[in-house]
C-alpha cells in the first residue's frame, strides 16, 4: 500500500524527498515567526525529522546510481539495471504537450493563475505524460514506460498564456536518457511457454473438426480413433508445438524499462550519472546540514 503511494506522488512529479524539503521549510519559517516557545520547538523538531527523511532520500538515490554500471541493451540481466541510450526522434514516438503544443517524449506541466484576491500565483492544472518511448544504444532499442517515475533534468521552459503561468518540463527525442529502472524482456528466448498445455490445446483443436481428425489419424479407416492412432497425433502435436516454441524463442525480444515491483528507485535523467550523482550528493549535504541547524535551534530554544 506505501509503495503504491509514493508511486502515485511520483506519477505527478513528487517524490518523497521533495515532499519532505517542502514541509520542512514551512516548519522553519512558522518556527522564525512564532518566536521562542513550546510551538517553535515543535516546529523545530518536525522540521528536523523532515530533514533527515530528505537527506537519507538523496543518500539512498546516490548510492543506487552509484553501486550499478550502465548495462547494454542486449545483454542487460533481467532485473535492476542502469541503461543509457538516445531518445527516439521517429516521429510516432513523439508526443506533444497539451498546452504549450512542444514535440517531445515525455513531458509535466503545471498551469498558475492568480485568481486570488492578493493576486499570488495558484496552481490550477498539472500533469503528466505516460506515453512509452524507445531509448537506443549501439546493442539495441528498450521502451521506457514513464510511469511513476522520478524524472531529474528535463528542461524547463515557462510561459505566460494570457494572464497565466504556465511551466513544462520537457525530455526530447534525440537527448542522451540516462534510465535506472526494472529491465525485462517480452517474448523472444526468455518467453514463457508451456509445451503441455499447447499441446492438450492444439489435440483439442483437432478434435472440434472430426472429419478433418479422422481422415488424417484414422489410418484403418473403422470410423474410430484407436490408442495407437491417437498416440501417433499425440507426437505430432508435440512435434507441431516443439517448432513453434523454437521459432518464438529464436525471435527477437521486446526490451521494456518500468518501475520495480518492490518499490525501488525509477529514474529517468537527461543527466549523466556522474551528474546525478553530484545533483544528489549536494542535496544530500544540504539536508544534512538543515537537519543539523533544526537540531542546534531546538537546543537554543530548549
Amino acid at each position: 500500500m506505501l509503495v503504491r503511494g509514493l508511486r502515485g506522488l511520483q506519477h505527478f512529479g513528487l517524490n518523497l524527498g521533495s515532499l519532505a524539503t517542502g514541509l520542512y521549510f514551512a516548519l522553519i519559517a512558522v518556527a522564525a515567526q512564532s518566536g521562542p516557545g513550546l510551538q517553535a520547538r515543535w516546529c523545530l523538531a518536525g522540521a528536523a525529522w523532515l530533514a533527515g527523511v530528505a537527506w537519507l532520500g538523496s543518500l539512498r538515490r546516490t548510492r543506487a546510481i552509484a553501486e550499478l554500471a550502465t548495462s547494454r541493451i542486449a545483454s542487460a540481466a533481467q532485473g535492476y539495471v542502469e541503461i543509457m541510450g538516445r531518445a527516439s526522434t521517429q516521429t510516432d514516438q513523439l508526443i506533444h504537450t497539451p498546452l504549450g503544443g512542444i514535440a517531445c517524449i515525455w513531458y509535466r506541466y503545471r498551469l498558475y493563475s492568480r485568481g486570488n484576491a492578493k493576486r499570488e500565483w495558484r496552481q490550477i492544472d498539472s500533469g503528466t505524460s505516460s506515453a512509452t518511448f524507445d531509448i537506443v544504444d549501439a546493442s539495441g532499442v528498450c521502451s521506457v514506460d514513464p510511469d511513476h517515475a522520478e524524472v531529474v533534468g528535463a528542461q524547463a521552459r515557462t510561459s505566460y498564456p494570457g494572464d497565466d503561468k504556465l511551466v513544462e518540463e520537457c525530455l526530447f527525442g534525440g537527448s542522451t536518457i540516462y534510465v535506472l529502472g526494472e529491465f525485462l524482456t517480452l517474448g523472444g528466448a526468455s518467453s514463457t511457454l508451456n509445451a503441455r498445455e499447447d499441446v492438450s490445446a492444439l489435440l483439442t483443436r483437432w478434435k472440434q473438426d472430426r472429419t478433418d481428425l479422422h481422415q488424417r489419424f484414422d489410418l484403418d479407416r473403422n470410423g474410430t480413433i484407436d490408442l495407437q492412432e491417437w498416440e501417433l497425433a499425440r507426437n505430432l502435436a508435440t512435434q507441431t508445438i516443439e517448432r513453434e516454441h523454437r521459432s518464438i524463442r529464436q525471435q527477437a525480444g521486446v526490451h521494456l524499462l518500468r518501475a520495480p515491483e518492490d518499490g525501488r528507485l525509477f529514474l529517468i535523467s537527461a543527466l549523466s550519472p556522474q551528474a546525478l550523482r553530484k545533483h544528489f550528493l549536494r542535496w544530500s549535504i544540504f539536508h544534512l546540514a538543515m537537519t543539523a541547524a533544526a537540531v542546534a535551534g531546538w537546543i537554543y530554544l530548549a
